[in-house]
Parts: structure tokens; sequence; C-alpha cells
């Protein structure tokens, strides 16, 4: 065994772990306030244990099911925003077009087109389907609907096809940098969360997400930046200096994908995007962040390491 192979096995172990400890105060809570509801923990936990359960067995699966692993999130995070923002199921663009676009830019991914990768939705999509609209002689609607579902692409099935592109380098490596980018996108959630439940009144956005504060944003990005630049250089090729680079902007990418999603869900008046991770939401309540952590961290890194 590699020790890249040997790496990905001890982080996925320990994310287990995790895990275990989670569920194991989840126990002692339930004893010793047996009152207290904790429907919602209770949730969260067995949430994420599916959800770490079938990311572990992507990233310990060949590439190219590991990509159609990535690939089929893409095609629930799709659907999720066109039914979050009632994108019509009829009319200038015929959504089957958007699910046609979701084979192949990840087959651009598998293929490690990178050319065709980078301008597929941002410019041939971008391009073909307000034309399409146009080819349909139907005008009602028309800037919403093509607004909406640019927006869409981009963010469900363009950003998110970064995290495959990642899983393109050879060996484990791959593997590694996208558990890097998805734990330091996850801890920088919690951690923000946390420093704002803790410290400060000073609201960031009051208006799109009141509980986002400026003690939450700072403590996040500070504690997302040092724990990548502890584990950046033992999971990833990067050193020090630019692993803490990582880590900041993932700090704040994270923070600008949250509070995007946030507003979204404002406009259209709702709390979650969805039901499918109980305790969480939908699915794009969990990509949030990393619909702008992921490309952001992608160039960066490519950058440098290319």
């Amino acid at each position: 065994m590699s020790e890249a192979s040997q790496t990905l096995h001890y982080c996925l172990s320990g994310i287990f772990c995790v895990l275990v400890l989670a569920t194991l105060i989840l126990c002692l809570l339930r004893k010793c306030a047996p009152q207290t509801d904790l429907l919602e923990l209770k949730q969260r936990i067995r949430s994420w244990w599916a959800i770490i359960s079938v990311f572990s067995l992507a990233m310990l699966s060949p590439q190219w099911l590991a990509i159609s692993f990535f690939a089929f999130v893409s095609f629930l995070a799709l659907t999720e925003f066109l039914n979050l923002t009632k994108t019509r199921r009829t009319g200038n663009i015929p959504l089957r077009w958007l699910y046609i676009a979701i084979p192949l830019q990840y087959l651009w991914v598998a293929m490690s087109w990178y050319g065709m990768f980078i301008i597929f939705i941002p410019v041939f999509v971008f391009l073909i389907l307000p034309a399409r609209a146009v080819a349909a002689g139907d005008t009602k609607g028309f800037l919403h609907s093509s607004s909406v579902i640019h927006w869409a692409m981009m963010s469900t099935v363009f950003a998110l096809s970064h995290v495959a592109y990642l899983m393109m380098l050879p060996g484990n490596e791959g593997a590694l940098l996208v558990i890097f980018l998805v734990a330091a996108t996850e801890i920088n959630d919690i951690a923000q969360y946390l420093w704002g439940k803790g410290f400060g009144n000073i609201k960031v956005t009051p208006s799109v997400s009141p509980n986002k504060t400026l003690a939450g944003l700072l403590g996040g990005v500070l504690t997302t930046t040092l724990l990548t630049g502890i584990f950046g250089p033992l999971l990833t090729p990067m050193n020090v200096l630019h692993s803490l680079a990582a880590g900041a902007i993932i700090g704040f990418g994270g923070f600008c994908g949250d509070v995007v999603m946030s507003a979204i869900k404002r406009d259209v008046g709702v709390k979650d995007c969805g039901t499918l991770l109980p305790g969480h939401g939908g699915i794009l309540d969990r990509l949030d962040s990393l619909i702008y952590t992921a490309p952001l961290f992608f160039h960066f890194f490519n950058s440098f390491y290319g």
C-alpha cells in the first residue's frame, strides 16, 4: 500500500472516530438531560453517518466511480435548485438540456480536458440556452428563467465539478485533496457558527443572515487557516505558507457561499432548500459553502501545483 493510500485510510478512520465520539456524546446527553429536546441533533448525526459513509466509499473507489458520484450530487443539487426557484417546467428552455450538460461536464473531468471543462458551462451553455429559448419563440419570463437557469448551472454543476477534477491527480493524492477541501469547508462552517454564538454581536449581513457576526467570520477564518496550516502539508503537496493561504481562501469563500445561498432562500421565502437530509435541510444547505470554496481552492492549488 502506497503512502498516499495509507494517509487516505487514516483520514477516513479519523473522521469516523469523530462521528463515533459525537454519537457517544448524544447518548450521554440523552441520559443526563432526558427532558432536553435533542431530536434535531439526533437527526443531524444520523445524516452525517449517511453522508460520510457514502463520501468515504466514493473516496476509496476508482476515479471513474468517484466522478460519477459527484455527477450524481450535481444532479440532486440542480433538481433541488430548480424546485426551490420554481423554474417553469415548460416554455422557453426545456430542462432536459440542463441535465444533459451534467454528464458532459463530468466527461471533460474524466478526460482531464481542462480547456473544455473550464469553458463548457460558462461559455457554451451560457450562449446555447438563451438561443434555444429564442428559437422556441417564447419570451414570457425569458429574462427570469434564463438568469435562474444560468445561476443553477454555475453553482450546482460547474462549481461542484471542481471537486471532482481534484480527483484526477495520480494515485490517492486527488482523494486527499478532496478530503482536505471538504473537511476545511465543514470545519469553517462549524467554527464560524461557534465563534458567532460565543462572541460579539456585530452583524455582518443583518438583512440576509442575522446570525452571521463579525466575530464568527473572523474567528472561523482564523480557526480554518490555523488548522489547514497544520494538516495541509500532511495531506497535500502544499507547503505551510500555501496551506495557510488556502485556509484563508476557504474561510472567506465559505462565508460568501453561505450568505449567497441564504439570500436566495430569503428571496424565494423558504428556510431550507429541501428535506433530503434530516436535521440539515436539503443538499444545497450542506453544499452552499462548497459552491464557492471548490472553484476558489481548485484554481489556487492549480496555479501553484497544476
